[in-house]
């Protein structure tokens, strides 16, 4: 190989000669001995098979397995192939090796060129190291002056803002001295609110040198802004005064406009925001203190007097003194005791308040508890708007309190003269209600501002309606029985007056359940019964005390069933009542007619006819009873029905009493009919007994008729 490179690089060297080259292949590659491995005798076969096998499908290993060629022959065949080809390579070799000459050259060329690019780049290099030295410095002086720069713009801003918030536009001096308080106006004093904040608040400001200059030109401006939103408001204050106006309307559509100028007095004034806070309470006692005496002057001109100290229950109507005037008949004056279309009240309760001039107008008259309603609901209205107006301009929920003083004394001072003279129970129960649905409005509405109010006056009521109702109950205590006496078994006057109060009172607790009226309910119920059977034992006849009793028990019942169809605790004891003299009633009615047979069967019908007694019973001594019922039973019923009818005020009544009788008078005459079967020769009076289908039918006869 060292023969080859000095014949190429004398080729090199006299490109333009063509050289003869003679080889000597003994030289370079000797003689073609192949020696015998002496060691392969030696070599284990073990294995051979097995590899035998995997090479069955070669075609050399099969061709030699087929002939049986000797493998040492055939190594040697290989070994001397070998040589012939790595001699022929390098023959081609050498027949190329003009172009591998080229081939040199052209490296070497490029060798050259390549080094002169290695010395071009690292000049390069050294330059872009330079570079990146200086980008580097430059990037370091680009940030120190970015940092710089920011510096600079957050000064500039502090300084600008500073600057802004603390000088005095020209514009800003107009508009307060000589502008009109409007949009502008307040948009201009918040702008005045802040510039007044920032130099009070800020401790850097307050040493600085610019202050020194603004200071008393802020100062001037606060004054002159004071000064004319103080006129402004106490101009609109007085507008309030004005008759006619609607002071609602002005809140809302003018004062609530301007309310920044409150909480502007209230930082930069606190003197004059007082004097402000001072003027419009005063302004609005005032003005609402007229308004309610005004409307309750109005409204006195409609009450309807109801009741009197002398409306009592137990108190007689027809009395009249020497120089008084007879009461008016109790029909004319059932609002007393009667709830009827008073309870109206409550369903009414939301209702916009009276217009007195309108009902005036009309001539109409109310009950108290409509004025009281409406004046109540005038003063919710009026608070409810007030309370939410000084919550909003004001900011403050004590000066409400402050402004209704006035109202309050105005209306607690018409209650007070109206309350001691106030006799009408149903009408304060009334008004004891109204207040409560009044306190779940306000509730409704989450404005406390009445609470104390409300709880006041229903203090106010509780104890005058105890009292008047104990004047009812001392009425029927005390009640002088001479004068109260009627010969009259109908329902009485008093009794009706009781039903109609108590049924009122019932109805109107029928939501609350007040165990206190209900107890004071009771001890009423106790002096009417006492009363009752007084004027009862005035009646001379047994008869006609209990008639009139069932009528006034009935009367009562009827009554409290339209206030509670459920019934009560008076209710039930009425109708014991009733239930127990309606029996007797039947036995006195049955005894007036049919005497002889009742005492009969009451005293010798249970007995055995045929025992051994000193006197058994004959049919002598029941065929006079026999013969006396069938000769006049008919006339005795329709004489009974007669009675009935002519007794008892309410007809269903009296015909349930007549049916009740009538079947008492079939059980008493079916005893008779089952005594005479037993006795000895009664067969004998079989043809004067009369049926019992015939009595069966007579009284679905009168059954029929109601």
């Amino acid at each position: 190989m060292e023969n080859m490179a000095e014949v190429a690089a004398n080729n090199a060297n006299h490109p333009y000669e063509t050289p003869k080259i003679v080889f000597d292949f003994g030289a370079f590659v000797g003689d073609l001995i192949v020696e015998e491995d002496a060691s392969s005798v030696d070599i284990s076969l073990e294995g051979l098979q097995k590899e035998l096998e995997e090479c069955k499908d070669d075609d050399v290993v099969a061709n030699i397995l087929s002939k049986g060629t000797k493998l040492r022959e055939y190594t040697k065949g290989v070994e001397n192939n070998l040589r012939k080809v790595e001699l022929d390579s390098i023959q081609d070799y050498i027949k190329e090796s003009d172009n591998l000459v080229s081939l040199h050259d052209q490296i070497r060329d490029c060798d050259s060129i390549l080094s002169q690019m290695e010395t071009l780049l690292s000049g390069f290099q050294v330059e872009i190291g330079s570079i990146s030295s200086d980008i580097k410095i430059l990037q370091e002086k680009s940030m120190d002056m970015g940092l710089k720069l920011k510096n600079r713009k957050v000064a500039e801003s502090k300084l600008a803002k500073f600057v802004e918030d603390i000088i005095v536009p020209p514009k800003m001096v107009d508009i307060i001295v000589d502008g009109e308080v409007n949009d502008e106006y307040m948009r201009t004093l918040d702008n005045l609110s802040k510039k007044l904040k920032f130099v009070e608040v800020d401790p850097m400001v307050k040493a600085s040198k610019a202050l020194k200059d603004v200071q008393p030109e802020l100062e001037k401006l606060r004054q002159k802004a004071v000064s004319k939103v103080f006129d402004f408001v106490v101009q609109k204050l007085q507008a309030l005064r004005k008759p006619k106006t609607n002071i609602q309307i002005l809140q809302q559509n003018v004062l609530l406009k301007y309310k920044y100028v409150i909480s502007f007095l209230k930082e930069h004034s606190k003197e004059v925001h007082l004097e402000v806070r001072a003027a419009y309470i005063d302004t609005m006692n005032k003005v609402l203190s007229a308004h309610f005496r005004a409307y309750i002057q109005a409204l006195e001109k409609l009450q309807l007097d109801i009741a009197t100290s002398n409306d009592l229950i137990g108190v007689e109507t027809r009395s009249t003194g020497l120089f008084s005037r007879g009461r008016e008949p109790l029909k004319n004056r059932s609002a007393v005791f009667a709830l009827g279309e008073r309870l109206n009240i409550l369903k009414e309760i939301d209702q916009p308040a009276l217009i007195p001039h309108i009902a005036e107008a009309s001539s109409l008259k109310y009950p108290y508890e409509v004025l009281f309603r409406s004046l109540h609901k005038l003063l919710m209205d009026t608070a409810t708007s007030e309370y939410l107006f000084c919550d909003e301009f004001f900011g403050e929920e004590s000066i409400f309190y402050e402004i209704f003083a006035g109202p309050f004394a105005v209306i607690d001072e018409h209650f007070n003269s109206i309350l001691p003279n106030w006799y009408d129970a149903i009408g304060l129960m009334l008004m004891i209600r109204i207040v409560h649905q009044h306190q779940l409005i306000m509730s409704r509405r989450r404005i406390p501002c009445l609470d104390s109010y409300l709880d006041k006056v229903n203090i106010a009521l509780w104890p005058r309606f105890k009292m008047v109702f104990d004047m009812h109950l001392s009425s029927l205590r005390n009640a002088n029985l001479k004068l109260l006496w009627e010969d009259d078994i109908h329902p009485h006057y008093v009794m009706r007056r009781y039903a109609e109060f108590t049924a009122s009172l019932i109805h109107l607790n029928v939501e609350y359940g007040d165990g206190q009226l209900e107890l004071n309910m009771e001890r009423l119920r106790m002096a009417v019964d006492d009363l009752l059977m007084k004027l009862a034992k005035m009646f001379s006849k047994p008869k006609l005390q209990i008639v009139f009793l069932i009528n006034n028990c009935d009367m009562t019942i009827a009554v409290l069933k339209e206030a509670c169809p459920e019934g009560g605790k008076i209710q039930l004891h009425f109708e014991e009542m009733l239930k127990s003299n309606t029996g007797l009633f039947v036995e006195e009615l049955l005894m007036e007619h049919f005497s002889d047979l009742i005492k009969f069967v009451k005293t010798r019908a249970s007995e055995d006819p045929n025992a051994s007694t000193e006197r058994p019973i004959s049919v002598r001594e029941v065929e006079p009873i026999v013969k006396d019922f069938g000769s006049r039973w008919k006339g005795a019923i329709e004489l009974m029905h007669k009675d009935v009818i002519t007794s008892f005020s309410n007809f269903l009544c009296g015909m349930e009493i007549l049916r009740a009788a009538l079947t008492q008078l079939l059980l008493y005459y079916t005893r008779l009919s089952d005594c005479i079967k037993r006795i000895n020769g009664g067969a004998a009076l079989n043809k004067d007994l009369v049926s019992i289908s015939s009595i069966m039918y007579e009284i679905r006869k009168y059954s029929r008729s109601f």
